[in-house]
Order: C-alpha cells, then sequence, then structure tokens
C-alpha cells in the first residue's frame, strides 16, 4: 500500500511540473506569435524602432496582465459574485474542508445566478485561485455530490490546471482577435487604393493582409478547438480521481455528473472559448457516447464509468 502511495506522489508531482511546463510553453508560443503580428505589421506599415519597441512592451505587460489577471478575467466574463458565507454556508463548508484534505489554501468561492448546474475553478496557483458554482448545481445536489464537484475543481487548482487551462483560453481569444486586426486593415488598404490610385503599395498590402485575414478565419476556429481539447480533455478524467480520491470517495461525483447530463439547461454565460473550464461543457457538447475532436470534454457517460470502477485500498 505505501508502494502504491508513492507512485500516486510521483504521478502527481509529475503532472504538477508538467501543467507548469505546459503553461510556460503556451505562453511563449502566445508570445512569439505576437512577435510574428507585430513584425508583420511594421513591415507592411514602415514601423520605425521606436514602434517595436512600444509592440514589444505590449508583449510583456499583456503576459503579465494575463498572469496575474487570469482569475479577474475568467469570474467576470462568467458574471460570477462573490458567495456570501451567511447565505451560501454550506459551499463555503464543502469548499474548506477539501481544500483541507487536499491541502492547499481554501480558494475563494464565487455563485454564478443561472440555473444550469456547473461549476469552474481558476486562478494561477493553489494560492490565488477561486471556484465558481452555479445556482443550479448547488439546488439540484446534495452534500455528497456537492462535495464530489467541489473535490473536482480543487483537484484542478492542486495540479495546477487552472493557470494553463486560463491561459489557453486567453490565446484562443487572441487568435481570433488576430483574425479581426487582419481583415479590418485590409480592408482598410484597400479603400485606400479605390481612393487614390497612386497607393499601390498599400493596396498591395491590402491584398496580403486580406489574404492573412482569409487564412485565420479558417484556421483560428480549428486551432484553437484543437489546442482547447488537447488540453482539456485528458485533465478531465485525471481531475475526477484526483478529486475522488482528496474525499476518498467516487461516487458523489459519478451521481452529480449524471444529474448533470440529464439536465437540459445551458450556461447562458459561457462560449466556445471558455467551455473546457467548466466541470461538464456548458454547452451539452458531452452528452453523447463519443467525443469528437474537437471536443472540449470527454463523454459523462465515460468519466462516470470510470469514477464507479475506482477504488480506495
Amino acid at each position: 500500500m505505501d508502494v502504491t502511495r508513492q507512485r500516486r506522489r510521483e504521478n502527481l508531482y509529475n503532472l504538477i511540473s508538467r501543467n507548469k511546463l505546459d503553461t510556460a510553453f503556451f505562453i511563449l508560443i502566445f508570445s512569439l506569435l505576437l512577435g510574428f503580428v507585430g513584425f508583420l505589421l511594421g513591415y507592411f506599415f514602415n514601423w520605425g524602432i521606436e514602434y517595436y519597441i512600444l509592440y514589444g512592451l505590449f508583449i510583456v505587460v499583456y503576459n503579465l496582465v494575463c498572469y496575474f489577471n487570469s482569475d479577474k478575467v475568467a469570474l467576470a466574463v462568467n458574471r460570477a459574485q462573490p458567495a456570501s458565507p451567511e447565505e451560501f454556508y454550506l459551499l463555503h463548508n464543502v469548499v474548506e474542508e477539501v481544500a483541507l484534505a487536499a491541502g492547499i489554501p481554501k480558494p475563494r468561492v464565487y455563485v454564478i445566478d443561472d440555473d444550469a448546474p456547473n461549476a469552474f475553478a481558476t486562478g494561477r496557483n493553489p494560492k490565488h485561485a477561486a471556484v465558481a458554482v452555479t445556482r443550479g448545481l448547488l439546488q439540484m445536489m446534495d452534500r455528497e455530490e456537492l462535495q464530489g464537484v467541489i473535490a473536482h475543481e480543487v483537484a484542478h487548482i492542486r495540479n495546477y490546471d487552472i493557470l494553463l487551462m486560463t491561459v489557453v483560453a486567453i490565446i484562443g481569444g487572441l487568435i481570433i482577435l488576430f483574425r479581426d486586426i487582419f481583415l479590418r486593415w485590409s480592408f482598410f488598404a484597400s479603400g485606400s487604393r479605390r481612393r487614390d490610385s497612386r497607393s499601390r503599395g498599400e493596396g498591395q498590402s491590402g491584398v496580403i493582409l486580406l489574404l492573412i485575414g482569409l487564412v485565420l478565419t479558417i484556421v483560428a476556429p480549428i486551432l484553437v478547438a484543437l489546442i482547447r481539447a488537447a488540453i482539456s480533455r485528458q485533465r478531465e478524467f485525471l481531475a475526477d480521481a484526483s478529486g475522488a480520491y482528496i474525499v476518498r470517495n467516487p461516487i458523489g461525483l459519478a451521481r452529480a455528473l449524471r444529474k448533470i447530463g440529464l439536465s437540459s439547461g445551458r450556461l447562458t454565460t459561457a462560449s466556445e472559448a471558455t467551455a473546457h473550464m467548466f466541470t461538464a461543457n456548458p454547452l451539452g457538447k458531452d452528452r453523447g457516447e463519443q467525443a469528437s475532436l474537437f471536443a472540449s470534454h470527454p463523454p459523462l457517460s465515460e468519466r462516470i464509468r470510470r469514477l464507479e470502477a475506482l477504488t480506495f485500498d
């Protein structure tokens, strides 16, 4: 039994280290992507050295803002409000006991005013984390089921999944933003050429920018979906198992997922860009038996099957 526990600890440490490396990798790729966009814009619009310096500072500041404010962005986008300890005493009590069992500080607790049952965690590390649940989840789940959902989210926090998933969401949104920038600038350059027949260079730049924008229009949604799916799906299985191990009970989360699967509600604040952050897909795309290539979550039925097969010696 000691050997089994040692292996679990080693696997957990390996997972945490890998998540930290993955986060650094995506931030690096994100910075290189920003730098490439800056190079293209500078080339087409003849930037001087001062513009490149300002753009480099923008990249640094943007990364720092994203890192230190990832939780605030995720909570604001999903319209989560702080949960009053008096009104949501049970929720605070469950979050505190699960965090204690996981060996992390108690996350900040938020509530989303929506009838669809769901939850998510966010933050840059266990010391700066938050858990948000919907009113629908609180109304639908008993204490054991709520404990299972909170344990799943606390596992994401302890495993350093939360920063990685938030960074992926931000990068996905930025890729879409780049697409719109190139399309708008291409139309601007094309309009300049029509107004002034001498602006042949601007017109050619507009054509090139238009082509880049069109490529991003096709590639961006696919790229965002593939990145999100690759990051999220396996981590849901790991968070299910880790959460069950924290509370020594896989059945609570299994029952909670079954109730979520039977619910017909869709979370109104969720979008494709943030769907991978939730306990279950808030758009209902994990209710089938098979997951598509672009699915942000594995099928609920498969997660339930794995949870019910878990045993703890």
